[in-house]
């Protein structure tokens, strides 16, 4: 993790830390960071923080017969304004890591390591730590590393308490095992892999909602009311932390093989039906049935608070399902088992057919659609 850095006082002048930025406050982050990120090593990586690059040696990949590297970049968008404003900052990192290594998995890579940045308009290293420590126990979650990043104190840019979390992330896979809509066929099932919330995703449509002002359009509700339909308060409800994948899934696609596992897809902006799309050849289609799964309470409370139409719902939202695999049929049971030995719940949401239509084929993937309605009760 680097510390703020650059600018220089004349002889007498104004002071850096007079315009804000305070290099002291830099490196105690770095010092109370350190303990975390020893904790999300693995025995490939290189000394310490506090380089300018981390290392990572990569001699295993010399055994691979055609290795891919695979990489993502994303953030966590405006739930950290949930974060800051209950004054927790310690389970943002699993919302960022969810994002970064959940988008490597699908394609059947393996994490190995990440990096992080945090732009903030004050370094309070306490704060900083706590981010940092929510990102490192969510690296040793998905079995990947946390080999270095970037704190950098914005002030005139960002408020005082405000800040802001991204990252990137690096992986690999063996090109036979590469997974994806070369492998998907008619006949092909679609497991789902239960959300634990909203993740990361639509949280300008949720905070609009149920946080507006009246006068926007909004309920105006308060993060620490009490919600019977959740069973605690709404700002722990907006808080909980994505779910990360990662290990379950490398485990379903090793443990079952390419035969059997054929495509995943991470559910993140745009909804279970268009991710899902993104992985499917043009000459097939997924119906993936409502029926078969309840949504947690949160989502028909945005839904009914903010009389948000289905359509709307279901392009923003995951909906339950954060993640889901394409595999045979065969195979569908022993992949729920599996899943949920890693604490998953899984099912068969789905299932893909032939394009029966080709006036209705794509260029660009396959097609998805999601049919029926939701359990009652």
């Amino acid at each position: 993790m680097s510390t703020p850095t650059g600018g220089a006082a004349g002889a007498g002048g104004t002071t850096y830390a007079a315009a804000g930025v305070s290099i002291d406050a830099g490196d105690k982050a770095v010092e109370l960071m350190k303990v975390w990120v020893d904790k999300a090593r693995r025995p490939e990586v290189m000394g310490s923080i506090g380089g300018f690059a981390g290392l990572f040696d990569a001699s295993a990949l010399k055994a691979m017969d055609q290795p891919l590297l695979a990489t993502s970049a994303d953030g966590v968008g405006t739930k950290v304004a949930i974060a800051q404003a209950m004054n927790v900052h310690d389970t943002i990192g699993f919302d960022l890591v969810g994002m970064l290594v959940d988008d490597l998995v699908v394609c059947g890579a393996e994490p190995l390591f990440l990096t992080d940045y945090i732009a903030t308009g004050r370094v309070v290293p306490e704060r900083v730590a706590a981010i940092v420590s929510g990102i490192a126990q969510a690296c040793v979650a998905a079995g990947c590393a946390l080999v270095g990043g970037e704190t950098a104190e914005h002030p005139g840019l960002l408020e005082p308490d405000e800040y802001d979390v991204a990252g990137s992330t690096t992986g690999v896979v063996e090109a036979a095992d590469l997974l994806g809509p070369g492998r998907v066929l008619p006949g092909d099932v679609v497991v789902a892999m239960a959300s634990s919330g909203l993740h990361s995703n639509g949280y300008s449509l949720v905070r609009h909602v149920l946080l507006g002002a009246p006068s926007d359009g909004g309920a105006g509700w308060a993060l620490d009311r009490y919600v019977d339909e959740l069973g605690r308060t709404l700002g722990e409800e907006l808080l909980e932390p994505t779910t990360v994948y990662a290990k379950a899934c490398l485990d379903l696609a090793r443990s079952l093989g390419t035969a059997d596992v054929h495509a995943m897809s991470h559910v993140t902006g745009g909804g279970l039906a268009a991710n899902l799309a993104r992985v499917l050849p043009s000459s097939v289609v997924a119906t993936v049935d409502r029926a078969t799964w309840t949504p947690a309470p949160i989502f028909d409370l945005v839904g009914q608070v903010g009389s948000v139409a289905r359509e709307d719902l279901e392009q923003t939202l995951n909906c339950g399902i954060g993640m889901v695999a394409v595999t045979t049929a065969e195979a569908a049971d022993r992949a729920v088992a599996l899943l949920g030995g890693h604490g998953v719940p899984a099912w068969v949401c789905g299932e893909i057919t032939a394009v029966t239509d080709t006036t209705t084929t794509t260029t660009t993937g396959g097609t998805a659609r999601v049919r029926g309605d939701h359990p009652v009760g």
